[in-house]
Parts: C-alpha cells; sequence; structure tokens
C-alpha cells in the first residue's frame, strides 16, 4: 500500500495512518520495510506513538518482483540510516541476507511462519514458501542479524538502534535506585547471554565512597531512594561506571520517580553517556503523568528508554548481537561442481571422508568368512562387522551391526550379515566417548550443517544446533559450545573430558567438503564419537532427493505406454 519517505516528504501510499488529524511527520533514521501493508503501517503507528522516529516505512506486498530485503538492502546505502527494520513471510533470499549483514548497519527482521500453522497462513496470504525455521535462525545468527519475536520487541529494537553507541562487549553494569529492579536486572543479563560485569576492585572501593551503607555496591548497584536527597549519587556512581574498563554497556533502573527528580537523573544520565561513549539504556518503571516531559528529554538525550529492565537488557542484548566482531562466512562458490553419485556405499563414503582428514574407524570389506577373521586381527582383535547393503540406511534395526566381535567369532557374525544380501565390512572397535550426530542437508538458504549430542539425546531432548554453509572461523566451537549439553562434552558428573576441539575441527572438515555438492543431498554421521584425544565417525550415511520435476513411477509407466502405442 506504498511508500513513505520522511526525509524529502513523499507520501506515496493510501495507508489510513496518513488519514488522522495529528500525524508526527519528523524527519529520522530508522527504515522500516514490511511485506504487509496493514501491519506495517499499523507498526509504523506504534513506532510514531513511542516516540520513534521513522525516516523510510516501505510495503512490498507480494515481493511479485522487488523484494522487502532488496529494499531493506538499498535502504542500507543511505548514509543518514542507523537502522534497518523488516517484516518478511518469504523465506529470505540467502545472497541478499549476506549483501545487508555486509552493509555494516544493525538489521533486525520480523520473520512470520515460524509454526506449520503460521508457515501456511503465510503461504496463503503471500505464496510464501516455508522452511525449516531453525534454519533461519542459524542463518541471522551467523550473519549477525537479530531476529525478534513481535511487533513489541521489534520496536524495543528500534530504539535502541536509533544511537549510534555501540558496545565492545558484552558485560553488564547496573546501577539502580530500586533492589528490585537491580534483582531483576541481573535475571535478565543471563538470560539473554549477556554478562554482569565483576566490576575493578578500585571501582568497588570508590562507589564504598558513593553509595550509602545500606546500599550495594557490587553489581548491581543500588544506590537507594537516597538519590532524591542527594542527586549526585546518580553522577558520582556513573563516573565509576564509565572509567571501569570492565563495563561495555551500562543500564540505569529506577521506579516511581517524579518531575525534576527524572530531570536530574536525565542530566546525570546525558552527561555520562557523552562523556564515556559507553552504550546507556533506561529502565523508568513508572507512569508517564509521573514525568510527562521524561520520554522527550530521554529520546533527545539520546537514551533509549523501557519500562522494564527485562525489555532494556533484550535491547542491549540485540545491540550486542549486531555489534560484536565476527568474520563473516564467505559466500558459497557459484556452481556445484562436484560430489558423490547417488548409491554411495559406507565404505566409498568414509574413504572420502579420510581423503578430507576426518577419522574413520580402521577397516576393509571383507571377502569371505576367514577373510573376515583375519580382519578382524588387523583391526586389533576385536571388531564392528556391519552390512554394506544398498539401500539399507538403518542397519542397526535390521539385525546389520556386530559389535565386539573377536576373530574366533567372526565367520559366524559374517554368515549372519552376509545372508542380508550385500557385503560385510570390518572395522575397528572405538573407545568409548561422549557420541554426536552430524548432518549436512540442503535448503532453501543452501546447505546447512546439524550437529548435537547422539545416541538417546538425539531424540530425547533434541539438543542440536546449525550453521549455514560455509562456516567462518571459530563457528564449529561455537556450535558445540551452545548445545544444553555442553558441559557433557567438559566432563559433567565424573566423566572425563572430550576433545572438544577436535570435534570442532571435524565440523569445519565437513562443511568445506560438502559445501559444492549439488543440492539436494543429505550426509548424516550418526554417530561421531569424540574421544579424550580425537574424533571419530562411526557411521555415514548419504542420500539424494529426487529432482522437484522428475517423474514418478506412475508418470514413467505412462510415458512407456504412449510410446507403446
Amino acid at each position: 500500500i506504498g511508500a513513505v519517505g520522511y526525509e524529502n516528504r513523499v507520501l506515496a501510499t493510501f495507508s489510513p495512518l496518513f488519514g488522522a488529524e495529528s500525524v508526527p511527520f519528523e524527519p529520522g533514521t530508522l527504515a522500516f520495510v514490511s511485506q504487509s501493508g496493514a501491519l506495517g503501517f499499523g507498526a509504523a503507528s506504534l513506532a510514531l506513538e513511542r516516540g520513534l522516529r521513522p525516516g523510510w516505512v516501505v510495503s512490498t506486498g507480494n515481493d511479485a518482483d522487488v523484494t522487502a530485503l532488496e529494499v531493506l538492502r538499498e535502504l542500507a546505502t543511505v548514509p543518514e540510516v542507523t537502522g534497518l527494520l523488516g517484516y518478511l513471510e518469504d523465506t529470505p533470499d540467502i545472497g541478499t541476507l549476506r549483501e545487508l549483514a555486509g552493509s555494516g548497519k544493525p538489521v533486525a527482521l520480523l520473520k512470520s511462519g515460524r509454526t506449520e500453522a503460521g508457515g501456511r497462513a503465510a503461504a496463503s496470504h503471500t505464496g510464501a514458501l516455508a522452511t525449516d525455521d531453525r534454519v533461519l535462525d542459524a542463518a541471522l545468527r551467523g550473519l549477525g542479524i537479530v531476529r525478534v519475536e513481535d511487533i513489541d520487541e521489534l520496536l524495543d529494537v528500534a530504539r535502541v538502534f536509533e544511537s549510534e553507541r555501540r558496545p565492545t562487549g558484552n558485560r553488564v553494569a547496573v546501577v539502580t535506585t530500586s533492589g528490585g529492579s537491580g534483582i531483576l536486572a541481573a535475571d535478565a543479563v543471563g538470560a539473554h547471554g549477556l554478562e554482569l560485569s565483576a566490576l575493578e576492585p578500585r571501582s568497588k572501593e570508590a562507589l564504598a565512597e558513593i553509595v550509602p551503607a545500606f546500599g550495594a555496591i557490587d553489581n548491581p548497584v543500588d544506590i537507594t531512594a537516597t538519590v532524591l536527597s542527594d542527586p549526585s549519587l546518580f553522577d558520582r556512581s556513573l563516573d565509576v561506571l564509565i572509567a571501569d574498563e570492565t563495563v561495555d554497556i551500562i543500564v540505569a533502573a529506577f521506579c516511581v520517580m517524579a518531575g525534576p527528580d527524572v530531570e536530574k537523573a536525565v542530566n546525570a544520565l546525558s552527561r555520562a553517556a557523552e562523556k564515556g561513549g559507553k552504550p546507556i539504556l533506561v529502565a523508568r518503571t513508572g507512569a508517564d503523568f509521573l514525568a510527562p516531559d521524561a520520554p522527550r528529554d530521554l529520546r533527545e538525550a539520546g537514551l533509549p528508554e523501557y519500562p522494564t529492565p527485562a525489555r532494556a537488557l533484550r535491547a542491549a542484548a540485540a545491540l550486542w548481537e549486531v555489534s560484536r566482531p565476527r568474520t563473516l562466512p564467505d559466500a558459497p562458490r557459484p556452481g556445484a561442481v562436484s560430489g558423490p553419485a547417488a548409491g554411495v556405499t559406507e565404505p566409498e563414503l568414509k574413504s572420502l571422508l579420510a581423503d578430507a582428514g576426518i577419522a574413520v574407524p580402521k577397516g576393509r570389506i571383507a571377502r569371505d568368512a576367514a577373510d573376515a577373521a583375519a580382519a578382524v586381527t588387523e583391526v586389533g582383535g576385536t571388531a564392528v562387522l556391519k552390512a554394506v547393503v544398498p539401500g539399507l540406511l538403518h542397519k542397526t534395526e535390521a539385525g546389520g551391526v556386530e559389535i565386539g566381535v573377536t576373530a574366533g567369532a567372526a565367520p559366524e557374525a559374517f554368515a549372519r550379515l552376509a545372508a542380508l544380501g550385500g557385503q560385510v565390512l570390518v572395522e575397528e572397535q572405538v573407545d568409548e566417548g561422549v557420541e554426536l550426530i552430524v548432518g549436512v542437508h540442503s535448503t532453501d538458504l543452501g546447505p546447512v550443517l546439524t550437529a548435537g549430542l547422539g545416541g538417546i539425546f538425539t531424540e530425547v531432548l533434541d539438543d542440536v544446533g546449525h550453521r549455514l554453509l560455509p562456516l567462518a572461523p571459530g563457528e564449529g566451537a561455537e556450535l558445540l559450545a551452545g548445545l544444553r549439553g555442553a558441559k557433557v562434552l567438559a566432563g559433567a558428573r565424573g566423566r572425563d573430558a572430550v576433545d572438544v576441539e577436535a570435534a570442532a575441527d571435524l565440523l569445519h572438515r565437513v562443511g568445506a567438503l560438502v559445501q559444492d555438492w549439488p543440492a539436494g543431498f543429505a550426509l548424516d554421521l550418526n554417530p561421531v564419537r569424540v574421544l579424550p584425544k580425537g574424533a571419530v565417525v562411526l557411521d555415514a550415511a548419504l542420500t539424494f532427493e529426487a529432482p522437484a520435476d522428475a517423474p514418478s513411477a506412475s508418470d514413467a509407466a505412462l510415458v512407456s505406454e504412449e510410446a507403446g502405442r
């Protein structure tokens, strides 16, 4: 339903928003692009009501030609833009996402269709094709683009994007006039992946001279309601936190302060922000009628304001997400040029893995029962025997795996497995460790690597992470560290720690191996056993999806019948 440019006062829209008697029309620095016209201009009206000043609002409808992401990419080139916001229903184009991330401008996206029902609704609205939502999460996280849950969160993030102050780390100091607000802020710090600064010893010494004895100098710093009688408490405590090198972000939380008291606090916060250059967010829990000028004064001072500590910390986490140093992964090389053919066997696939520097068990195909016994001896005296049958992916369920096989038991085990109709693979039995599941599959966004705890944990806990390929340096270790079961790898409950570095290296090697393979493949390495030293792929399978335009069996029969007429 059109587009609006506040800077040059263009209203190319028929949105009812501009039929109101009074509409703020001040130039701003935020760009908002929405596939949904009504939702987009509705969100813009809420932004104006909150005191935000969007500079550009564009709706793109069904994205039949020009897409919302393409518009955001172009707006990213406008020097005055400080933040980019989008509402999407279509599966985003990964190439345009990469360009948007590479612009250096902070980006937050609200992408609908998270659930199966939401995906159907999006498809019926715009013809969008939903993709695995967790894959999109992974892609955006890797690119440093914030994904929000709803319009409220989008506008909260927009407020912090209006300021050009950026943190250099994720350590937060909280200064509060209310112990309760400080506790809530501390809870929210951890919940949003930030850290509560420990503060330097000299800072605590300085704060001890400032804060009343019944306050608190450990972060959160509680200067108490004494600030009402001594407004300098804010100034002096903020000076200490600004000078503290362990503090990257400051959140000031105060409650039910009115009129002149709020004005004094705002002045102190404004001076601190100008002096230190660190982002300062304000959690002001109190009605606007207590201090009618506070929202305007905070906005003019460039201090993002929120009604609760949790919302302030959520916005702080988004600010860190778009600010933290990262090496963006290279774009995939154009044209899938190589890859194994369909029908590759497990031994052939493991040979391919070994050539890529990925550890696999020592082993070989046994020719007959006597050769199986010899092969067991070659691999160390105790082995795993597997049936290698085309199309048999779940070998264990089909009775196609024998473990703990000795040379003496090998002929009998060979006979049982050979009866399944294929070859028999003899491999060394690898020591105990922590099992991972690792896989790569094709998606609309490109190949995605998945890794998580294997064994019983795979289905019970669904503890996996996803990353779009190619991986950036350090992304493998980051994925593993983000698993809920990361402590298992580190040696929880008396277990020995395993070689997480080797597991992360394996993820990078797998990603590099498959990034040029043709679309439609699914590689499953399950389990990968991570040992105290090294990580080994115990089982590997590769499948291919049929092309979308491939004829079905009934189609093929019909073609054959027609050809014979």
